[in-house]
Parts: C-alpha cells; sequence; structure tokens
C-alpha cells in the first residue's frame, strides 16, 4: 500500500455510500479454514484444566518422612517376627482374602496381578503368616533377578541346590521388565520362556516341597494374559486408602495423649488435604506414608503448610517413580514394553480426559519416537491384538468411561480416558522433560507432528503442552517447538505456534522474551512469522494485557489484508476485557491510517458473523458460556449490555462508509435471519437493532438511515 493509500482526511473517512469508492474485501473464515473452530474451546478448556495446578508447588520434597515407611524393593530373607506382628496389627483384608488362602492352601501358589504401592505384598506376606501357623514354618522373601530364572528359586527348580523348606511360605516379587519382555523375546522352549510357564513350574517345585509361594505381578498385559490363562492368578484389588489411613494413625498414636488421634483423624478430612494430594484415591503405600506425615502434624512437628507441602509431592514422587522403571531394560527389543508404557503416561498427560483413540494413537506415535531414538537401527512395529483397554491403563493410574467430545454444532459420545487424580497429569509431563532430556528430542518431534493435525481435539492439546514446556525452558523450547512450527507452511502449525507461546507467556519470567520475539517478527520480512505474531497477540497474553496487545495488532495491520490481525482482534473482542477492545475500535474509526480503520471495520463485521465459541482464548469468559452458539456481537449484547452504544457505533460506520457498506449489508442480514429462528436472540437484536438510527441522542444523517432501512426491507 502507497503512503497515499494508507493516509487519507477525515472528509475521506466519513465519506457516504453513495459515493462508494474501492470496496473493501472482507475475508470470509479464519485463518485456519475451520481447522481451529468446532471443538477448539472445549478442548483448550479441559487442556488448561489438566496441565495447570494453580494450588502452590508440585515438586518432589526432599525433606525426610517424620516416619519412615518402607519404599523400594523388599529386602531378601527371612521376615521377623516383630516384623509379622506388627503386619497383623496394619493389615486390612482384601476383598476375597479368604478365598485366596484358600486357593493358595490347595494349589501352593498364587499369582497376585496388581499395581507397585497397593499392598499386594503385605497381602502376600499376610497369607503366607496365615499358612505358616498353620504348618509351623516361617516366612521369606526372595529375589527374582535373572534373565527368564536364572536364579533365586528358579535356579532351585532347575538345580536344587537352593533349599526350600517344607510348610515354609515365599514372596516372590516377578520384575516388570522380566515379565513384559519374556514372552516376546525368549524362545516358547526355554526354560521359564513365558510368565506362565515361569508360574506353572514353580506351583510344581512348591507342591513338591510342601511349601507355599505368592508371586507378585505388575500390571499390564502379561498379568492380563495370566489371569485368563491360569488358575492361580488372581487380579488384586487393593484395601480402601481410609481404613489403610484410619489403621497406621492408630499404630502411630497408639501412646499418644487421648485426642490426639481424633485431631489427626480431622486432619485427614480436611478438603485441602485432598486438593494438595490431587489423587482420587491413594494407594495403600501412599496412605500409609500420608499417615505419617499427618501423625506429625498432630503432634505439632509438622506445620499446616508443610503437611501440604508433602502432599503435593506425591502425584510428582509417582512420575518419578515411573520413569525410573522405564530405565531398564536399555536395549531393544527388551526396552519395548516399557517404551511404550513410558509414552502411554506421557500421552495420557497431554491428552487427559480425551477420547482413548486419540489418546492410544498419540502413544504409538511417541513409543516409535522413543524405540529409534534409543536405536536408530531399529524400526519397531505396533502389536495388533493387544490386551483389554483397562490392563494397559491401569499401570498409568487411569481409567475409562464415557465422555463426550465437541464438534461445534453437535457433540458426540466417546470412550475418554482420564488419570485418577487431578495432579498426575502435569506430574508426568514435568518429569519427563525436567529430569530426562534425552527424552525432549522424541518429544519435541512428536508435539510437532500432533500439531499439524487439523483436529482441534488434537493441535490445540498438543500446542498447550508445547506451551507448557516452553515456559520450563523457553531456551530449548524455543529452539525445538516454536521455531520450527512458526516457520512452517501449515497454518495449523502457525497457530500451534502462537498458542504455544501464548500459553508459555503465563509464566511471569518468559513473557519478556517472548513479546520481544513477537515484536521482532512484527517488524520482520518473514509472512509465516508475522502472521503468527499476529495470531499469538490474539490471545492477549505475550505482551502483557489486553490494551498492549491491540497496539501490536494495530501495527500489524499493514502488513497484511486483515485476514489475520482481524481475527486476532476479534479473539480479544471474545475475551475479558470487550470494553477495552471495543474503545480501541472506535478509536481506529477515526485513525487517518487507512489500515486501522480497515481493521476496525473487520472486526466489527467479523463480530457479526462468526459464532462465540469459534473465537475461543486461553483464559476462561465464563460470562459468555451460555451464549457460546451466538454470534459473538449477539453474545456481547446479552452479557455486556454495556457494550451496545459502541457497538451500534461501528455497526452504524460499517453499513455508511462506502468502502464497507456491501459487506457490512450482507453481514447484517445474515445476522438477523440467524437470531429469528431463536426467540432470546431476536429479543436481544430487537432491543439493540433501534440503536443503528441514533447517534447518541440524536438520530443519524438521513442517507444513513436511508441505507439501514433498506437493509431490514431486504429481509
Amino acid at each position: 500500500m502507497s503512503a497515499a493509500e494508507e493516509m487519507s482526511t477525515p472528509e475521506e473517512v466519513s465519506a457516504p455510500a453513495q459515493s462508494r469508492g474501492r470496496r473493501l474485501d472482507f475475508p470470509q473464515g479464519d485463518p485456519l479454514d475451520g481447522a481451529g473452530q468446532p471443538g477448539g474451546a472445549r478442548t483448550a478448556r479441559e487442556a488448561r484444566a489438566h496441565l495447570h495446578i494453580t494450588y502452590g508447588p508440585a515438586r518432589p520434597c526432599a525433606e525426610p518422612a517424620p516416619y519412615p515407611v518402607p519404599d523400594g524393593p523388599l529386602p531378601e530373607g527371612p521376615v521377623p517376627r516383630e516384623e509379622l506382628a506388627r503386619l497383623r496389627r496394619l493389615h486390612r483384608a482384601v476383598p476375597g482374602h479368604a478365598a485366596m488362602r484358600d486357593q493358595l492352601r490347595r494349589t501352593h501358589l498364587l499369582a497376585l496381578c496388581g499395581e507397585p504401592g497397593t499392598g499386594r505384598a503385605w497381602t502376600g506376606l499376610a497369607l503366607l503368616a496365615e499358612l505358616a501357623e498353620l504348618t509351623g514354618g516361617g516366612v521369606s522373601r526372595l529375589l527374582y533377578i535373572g534373565p527368564y530364572g536364572a536364579s533365586g528359586v528358579e535356579k532351585g527348580v532347575e538345580t536344587g541346590v537352593e533349599k526350600t523348606e517344607r510348610g515354609h511360605g515365599y514372596l516372590l516379587e516377578l520384575p516388570a521388565d522380566q515379565a513384559e519382555s519374556a514372552p516376546e523375546s525368549a524362545p516358547e522352549s526355554a526354560p521359564g520362556s513365558t510368565a506362565g510357564h515361569l508360574l506353572d513350574r514353580l506351583r510344581a517345585h512348591f507342591a513338591e516341597h510342601e511349601a507355599f509361594c505368592v508371586v507378585l505381578v505388575a500390571g499390564g498385559p502379561v498379568a492380563d494374559r495370566l489371569l485368563r490363562g491360569r488358575r492361580h492368578a488372581v487380579a488384586y484389588r487393593p484395601p480402601a486408602a481410609a481404613d489403610v489411613l484410619d489403621r497406621h494413625l492408630t499404630e502411630l498414636l497408639a501412646d499418644r495423649p487421648a485426642g490426639l488421634l481424633e485431631t489427626a483423624r480431622a486432619t485427614a478430612r480436611r478438603p485441602e488435604l485432598a486438593e494438595a494430594l490431587g489423587l482420587d484415591e491413594p494407594r495403600p503405600g501412599e496412605a500409609a506414608r500420608l499417615a505419617g506425615y499427618v501423625a506429625a502434624h498432630a503432634e505439632g512437628r509438622l506445620s499446616d503448610e508443610r503437611l501440604l507441602e508433602h502432599c503435593r509431592s506425591f502425584a510428582p514422587h509417582q512420575a518419578r517413580e515411573w520413569f525410573l522403571e522405564a530405565g531398564y531394560p536399555d536395549t531393544l527389543p527388551a526396552a519395548l514394553p516399557a517404551l511404550r508404557a513410558a509414552a502411554l503416561r506421557i500421552a495420557l498427560a497431554v491428552f487427559d480426559g480425551s477420547a482413548h483413540s486419540v489418546m492410544a494413537e498419540a502413544a504409538e506415535l511417541l513409543a516409535w519416537e522413543l524405540a529409534v531414538t534409543l536405536d536408530p537401527q531399529y524400526a519397531p512395529g505396533r502389536p495388533l491384538f493387544s490386551a483389554h483397554p483397562g490392563a494397559c491403563l491401569a499401570t498409568a493410574r487411569a481409567v475409562h468411561g464415557e465422555g463426550v467430545e465437541d464438534l461445534g454444532d453437535a457433540s458426540v459420545p466417546v470412550r475418554a480416558v482420564w488419570f485418577e487424580g487431578r495432579r498426575l497429569a502435569p506430574a508426568v509431563l514435568h518429569e519427563a522433560w525436567d529430569a530426562h532430556h534425552n527424552l525432549r528430542g522424541p518429544m519435541a518431534r512428536w508435539l510437532r507432528g500432533l500439531c499439524d493435525d487439523p483436529r482441534p481435539q488434537v493441535w490445540v492439546r498438543a500446542a498447550v503442552a508445547a506451551g507448557v514446556l516452553c515456559a520450563r525452558d523457553y531456551l530449548y523450547g524455543l529452539v525445538e517447538l516454536a521455531l520450527p512450527l512458526a516457520r512452517t507452511d501449515s497454518p495449523v502449525q502457525r497457530m500451534a505456534a502462537a498458542t504455544a507461546l501464548a500459553e508459555a507467556s503465563r509464566a511471569p519470567e518468559v513473557r519478556p522474551a517472548i513479546n520481544g520475539l513477537l515484536h521482532a517478527w512484527a517488524r520482520g520480512d518473514d509472512e509465516r512469522e508475522r502472521e503468527t505474531a499476529a495470531l499469538a497477540h490474539g490471545y492477549g497474553l505475550a505482551a502483557g494485557s489486553v490494551a498492549a496487545s491491540l497496539e501490536e495488532l494495530g501495527r500489524l495491520a499493514r502488513a497484511d489484508d486483515g485476514r489475520t490481525t482481524s481475527y486476532g482482534v476479534v479473539r480479544l473482542l471474545a475475551a475479558a476485557e470487550p470494553e477495552t477492545v471495543l474503545a480501541a475500535l472506535t478509536h481506529w474509526l477515526r485513525d487517518t491510517r487507512r489500515a486501522r480503520r480497515d481493521l476496525a471495520l473487520l472486526a466489527t463485521l467479523r463480530a457479526v458473523t462468526t459464532r462465540t465459541s469459534h473465537l475461543w482464548g486461553l483464559c476462561e469468559v465464563p460470562e459468555l458460556e451460555p451464549y457460546a452458539a451466538w454470534p459473538l456481537a449477539t453474545a456481547l449484547l446479552a452479557a455486556h449490555p454495556e457494550c451496545g452504544p459502541r457497538l451500534a457505533e461501528l455497526l452504524r460506520a460499517a453499513l455508511t462508509w462506502a468502502r464497507s457498506a456491501g459487506a457490512a449489508e450482507d453481514a447484517l442480514v445474515g445476522w438477523i435471519r440467524q437470531a429469528a429462528g431463536d426467540e432470546r436472540q431476536l429479543a436481544v437484536l430487537c432491543d439493540f437493532l433501534p440503536r443503528l438510527a441514533q447517534d447518541g441522542d440524536e438520530p443519524i444523517d438521513a442517507g444513513a438511515a436511508t441505507r439501514i432501512r433498506e437493509v431490514l426491507e431486504a429481509l
């Protein structure tokens, strides 16, 4: 645009429609051609809800527990009588306890299939202790560590070197990596080549020696196969966390002054404690650990703040344990099950609450990235027939159930999946990114690929997650996430880059850097970077305020045809400060720079023609929620009646100015026709339309009135 075209006189600004000049080209649709519209609002809201925890920090707590609770692998060897006595006091019988004891007595072996930390070991010891009392034997823990049974009790099965005592009870834990990898990589003829064959051999061995063995098997596909194919495998159902917590509190405070136990119980029921934990229900091991903190608080050894900080460390502790397990084994193909489990948890962190099919596909894509990073020469395939979805989800403390996905004009039922605890998603994402540097490369490639998916249910989630990670390490995130996305030819990826940068700018420590980056892009020669800057400012976060974002969009107006900048402005209009935006638009109407006047007119027409839910942002606007299906202009009039005068001024200008009259007529006709099908919208519009015939307290000029009357008569 030349300088003469850019600048014009006030007389030209207010020229009536009869002296119509070059018509304003009103761009239809958004810069994504609809890819961000249907379902984007709900997806963005859910992504924020699952990845933003505002209730204090959530990090591992280095302070030792006031009452230490055994954690990690059980020590090998005979179980002391004192420990068995304590076990009898604290153990809560789980559902089916008597049936499991009878089965163990009859078959000499019982495989408890469940997740670590759920109390499997205590239940196994309790079962063995009950039978040992009848036989006069003892109870021992055994360590099984060899490849497919090369040491420990399995060595005894093969060679007879290890002595198995008659009437004795043995607790054995099958490591997760052994259970997962053996069925896929060992020949069927090898001793103990599958978990099922190993259990058969163990059962025969202990039956021969009239001894008993409880084998702990981690949940997952192998456990699922055992449960379907072996009668001596049972699904372990943990005791209620509340019961475990109460028993441990009673034990810890047994010799303390009267009333202290009730104080501790009352503390454990406080809502802020459950909020800080962020777990739907703690596992028995976590409940025992929590009891130690609550007891110390009741005794005055922990303040309220420190108690809540310890509670907030539970989810990060779980995430840390998961990724430590995922590091073994570290070669393919043996590592594939562990990589798939890690990929599943990371995908769940990004798609918490999404459709299971979306999350599962994302997990498979990430598993492939992890595998080729570990061994570039290995091209992993996908198992075509996998275990029941619940078996894999249980390993990630997740469940599936009925859900709904928003498609804009309609919703469809889906099988949704989510973590059993609102703190687990951010804990997993932060742990993977912060503590395991070599995970960053495959995670960044994975997120960039997801950001090119046209479905907002996918790219919006990925973009928000990318923004969260950029905020945690801006230098890395900028180079590996934001820049590659902004510089592609994909409009969806550029919008994802804008979303990620806006999301990252929530962090005050990186906001100045992001604002400076967008400022440089806006003044640069790269059209893709300018467009990304305009889209990012449409969220109203990076510049620090809505007013500052509007100023940046005003500067960008002369660099494009108004399609992207007007989209950014109208998204700000759908946010929390509509009066600020309308004030800027009316100010731009009087600006001598044509680009800014055109921007005001285009944004006004977009407000009339664009559905409110299609203009979602990264901040909640609850006052517009009841009107999400309405055009934004109607929604604003209903939720903010005080916006009426300025909106009327803008529409009058659009209808009567030469450059915009034609487009404004079409927009107004469509707006009124849409309202005619909805009594509520029609009532709002009927209250507003008389404002178009007045300019403040004075009637508008005859030419403008004629123009508006012609439009209404055209209906």
